[in-house]
C-alpha cells in the first residue's frame, strides 16, 4: 500500500517542465516542450495522493491505472509503471504528449481543488519516452485465434482496435490510404508537438503484435468495405478513418492562389517534408503575412508551423474570445510566445485579390458576444460599420473537417445527415460485421477519445466473433440474462457464421 499523504504533505507546486526558447524554436521544428527529468518525475509523482475512488482513472477515456503507474514511478519501478499503462493504452509517448488531460483525468485530480493538478500527461510521457529510448517491448504470448480482421484506417482509433485483436489472437491487417502508418498524428500534428520519430517507434510496437500494414491502399477506391468481408475473405472489420475533409465559410475570394486549408498545409509540411524543401520535392510556398482562421489545435499548428517556414508575420483571426478558443491553453501560450498576433472577436467576411488571382488582404468584421448557442459558448454577433482589413498574401483555414465522402459513396454503410458513418450504442454499422469507431462517428474528437471508441469497437468485435474475454466472461458478478441453455450461459450466447 502506498504511504498515507494530504493535500499539505505533498509537494505544494507542479513541476514544470523545460521547454526551448520561444525566440529559437521559431526557428526550427524540434520539440518544444523537452520532458520531465528523472529527478523532475519523482518529484512530480509524490504528488499524487493515491486516492481510492481513483477519479482519474475514470476520467481517461482508456482507464488507465493512473494511480497505479505512478505509484510505480515513485518506487523507481519503471517498467511496472509502463506494463500498467500500455495494459490499455500501447501510445503512451504520444498520449502523454497530445491528449488534453487538462479537461480528461487531471481535470478531475483531486488535489485540483486546492492545488494545480498532478502533471500524469507529463508523468505518461516520461514512462512512454523511457520505454523507446531503452527499446522495451509489451508483447504478450499471443494465441492464434484464426480469425482475420480489417482495420480502415491507422489513426489512434484503428491502431487501438489493432493493437486488442491481436492480442485476442487475429491476423490484423491495416489499411492506410497515405505512404506512411500514423494517421492524424503524422499528417496533422507537427514534429514541434510530436516528433515523427517517436510515431514511428510506438507503431514499431504494434507491428511486434504482428499487425500488418498496407499503405497507398484507398479503401473504397481499390475495393469497397462489402469486398473486404467477401471476396478478401475477413470476418470482421474497423473503420477509423477520422475526418479530414476541410471546410471553408464559403466567402467571397475562397478560390484565390494563397487560401488552402490547414490540413492541406500540416499534411504537406509534416508528412510529405515539405519543410525540408529542396531536400524533399513536395512544393509549399509559404506566405510572407499569414492570416489563420480558427482557434483550435489545428489553428495554432498552423500559424507555428507558417512561422518556422519563414513568414514575416502570423494572425490568429477567430470570431470569439481566448475564453473560448477550442484550444489547449498550453497551446495558446506557445503561440503568443512565439510571435503570433491575435485577433480575437473577428470574423472574415471576403479575401482580396490583387488583381491577379491571388491573395493581397484579409476583409474582416468586429464582433461582440451574446446569449449562448447550442455549444454553451456565447454567440458572436457583427458590430455594425466596423470592417476592417488586414494585409496577408495567404490565408489557411483551420475551422473544422468533415467526413470524407468516398466510403459513404462507395458502400452500403448508413450515413447521417453531415456524412458520419451512423453506429448503434455497441459502434456497429449497419453491415454486420463492421464496426466504426473516432471522428468518423462523432465528428472531430481527441486522441484519446478515438482510442476509447477503437478499444470499445474491439471489445464488441471479440464478442462477435466469439472470442473470450476473461475480463468480460470471468466477472464475478455477471451481468445481463441468467440461467443457461444447452449448459451454455446465456450472456455468452452469440451466433455463428454459416458459410455453403
Amino acid at each position: 500500500m502506498p504511504p498515507k499523504k494530504t493535500i499539505r504533505t505533498i509537494p505544494q507546486e507542479r513541476t514544470p517542465m523545460q521547454a526551448q526558447d520561444p525566440q529559437v524554436r521559431a526557428t526550427n521544428f524540434a520539440e518544444v516542450a523537452c520532458g520531465y527529468t528523472l529527478e523532475e518525475a519523482l518529484r512530480e509523482a509524490e504528488r499524487c495522493l493515491f486516492c481510492p475512488d481513483e477519479p482519474c482513472v475514470r476520467g481517461c477515456p482508456v482507464e488507465i491505472d493512473i494511480p497505479g503507474f505512478i505509484l510505480d514511478i515513485t518506487e523507481k519501478n519503471f517498467h511496472g509503471a509502463y506494463d500498467k499503462i500500455t495494459d490499455t493504452n500501447l501510445l503512451p509517448a504520444i498520449c502523454g504528449r497530445v491528449c488534453p488531460q487538462e479537461t480528461q483525468c487531471e481535470g478531475v485530480c483531486t488535489i485540483a481543488d486546492t492545488l494545480e493538478p498532478v502533471a500524469i500527461g507529463r508523468l505518461e510521457r516520461f514512462v512512454g519516452d523511457m520505454a523507446i529510448a531503452e527499446g522495451w517491448e509489451s508483447a504478450p504470448y499471443i494465441e492464434p485465434s484464426g480469425f482475420r480482421v480489417a482495420i480502415v484506417g491507422s489513426g489512434p482509433a484503428g491502431m487501438a482496435c489493432a493493437a486488442d485483436m491481436a492480442k485476442a489472437g487475429c491476423e490484423v491487417t491495416v489499411y492506410e490510404v497515405f505512404h506512411e502508418p500514423g494517421g492524424v498524428l503524422k499528417y496533422g500534428i507537427p514534429d514541434f508537438r510530436l516528433p515523427n520519430d517517436v510515431i514511428d517507434a510506438e507503431i514499431e510496437k504494434l507491428r511486434q503484435l504482428g499487425i500488418r500494414f498496407e499503405c497507398n491502399t484507398l479503401v473504397g477506391r481499390l475495393f469497397t468495405v462489402e469486398d473486404l468481408l467477401t471476396e478478401m475473405g475477413f470476418h470482421a472489420v474497423f473503420i477509423g478513418t477520422g475526418a479530414g475533409y476541410p471546410t471553408f465559410m464559403g466567402i467571397p475570394g475562397e478560390s484565390l492562389a494563397g487560401v488552402l486549408s490547414a490540413n492541406e498545409l500540416l499534411t504537406r509540411c509534416n508528412l510529405m517534408r515539405a519543410r525540408d524543401f529542396p531536400a524533399y520535392d513536395t512544393p509549399l510556398q509559404p506566405g510572407r503575412r499569414v492570416a489563420v482562421i480558427g482557434a483550435g489545435n489545428t489553428a495554432m499548428d498552423a500559424m507555428r508551423v507558417c512561422l518556422r517556414l519563414g513568414a514575416e508575420t502570423v494572425f490568429c483571426v477567430y470570431r470569439r474570445t481566448r475564453t473560448e478558443a477550442p484550444a489547449r491553453v498550453e497551446e495558446v501560450h506557445h503561440a503568443e510566445e512565439e510571435g503570433i498576433e491575435f485577433h480575437w472577436l473577428t470574423n472574415p467576411v471576403e479575401i482580396l485579390d490583387d488583381g491577379e488571382n491571388s491573395v493581397r488582404g484579409l476583409r474582416c468584421q468586429r464582433m461582440e458576444l451574446g446569449e449562448p448557442d447550442e455549444s454553451g459558448r456565447r454567440r458572436p454577433v457583427p458590430v455594425p460599420g466596423s470592417e476592417f482589413e488586414i494585409d496577408v498574401d495567404m490565408v489557411v483555414y483551420a475551422i473544422g473537417t468533415n467526413a470524407n465522402p468516398i466510403l459513404g459513396q462507395t458502400s452500403s454503410l448508413r450515413l447521417n445527415e453531415r456524412g458520419y458513418i451512423v453506429t448503434d450504442g455497441s459502434l456497429a454499422t449497419s453491415i454486420a460485421g463492421v464496426w466504426a469507431g473516432g471522428d468518423i462517428v462523432t465528428g472531430a474528437a481527441t486522441v484519446i477519445e478515438a482510442m476509447g471508441a477503437g478499444r470499445q469497437a474491439a471489445a464488441e468485435m471479440k464478442a462477435y466473433l466469439g472470442l473470450r474475454d476473461s475480463e468480460v466472461v470471468y466477472l464475478p458478478e455477471r451481468t445481463g440474462s441468467t440461467g443457461k441453455r444447452f449448459g451454455i450461459d446465456l450472456s455468452e450466447h452469440n451466433h455463428v457464421r454459416v458459410t455453403a
